[in-house]
């Protein structure tokens, strides 16, 4: 009977608790709901679809340069991996019990690669490449491990 009567307790306090902690943000100010350009800032996902993909275009040969002046010093000259991880191969190992995590194992489809590059990539400088940049190197690091999606 001293447990049920101690945890009610527990609840009730965590309630107090709770409920001063959103009076306290109401009171001083605190926060305020994001602006619709805030949020679009923030809505750049693509569907696996491809669903939201932005305008541009981009090739192996500009995905080349690309990689080798933003993403080779990490993945390696071919995608063979360094401070980074591989890129290349791997396809039809995740079952295995030496899988081979790569692009081609993971993001074997163009909007996925697209969408992870676009957000995080180079990882010093996140969102910094273009549309059409992260088009070319998406394309050229496909074309690397021969993982066409079409």
């Amino acid at each position: 009977m001293a447990r049920r009567e101690l945890r009610m307790a527990l609840a009730g306090a965590a309630l107090v608790i709770f409920a001063g902690g959103v009076e306290a943000q109401e009171r001083y100010g605190i926060g305020r709901p994001a602006t619709p350009a805030e949020i679009a800032g923030w809505n750049i996902d693509i569907g696996r679809d491809g669903s939201n993909l932005p305008p541009g275009s981009g090739s192996v040969e500009r995905g080349r340069v690309v990689f080798s002046e933003q993403c080779a010093a990490c993945h390696g000259a071919e995608g063979q991996g360094g401070l980074g991880d591989r890129l290349t191969g791997g396809q039809g190992t995740l079952a295995t019990a030496k899988p081979v995590r790569t692009v081609g194992s993971y993001w074997p489809y163009a909007p996925t690669l697209f969408d992870y590059i676009r957000r995080a990539m180079p990882q010093n400088a996140p969102q910094s490449l273009s549309n059409e940049d992260v088009y070319a190197v998406s394309a050229y690091i496909l074309n690397l491990g021969k993982t066409y999606p079409w």
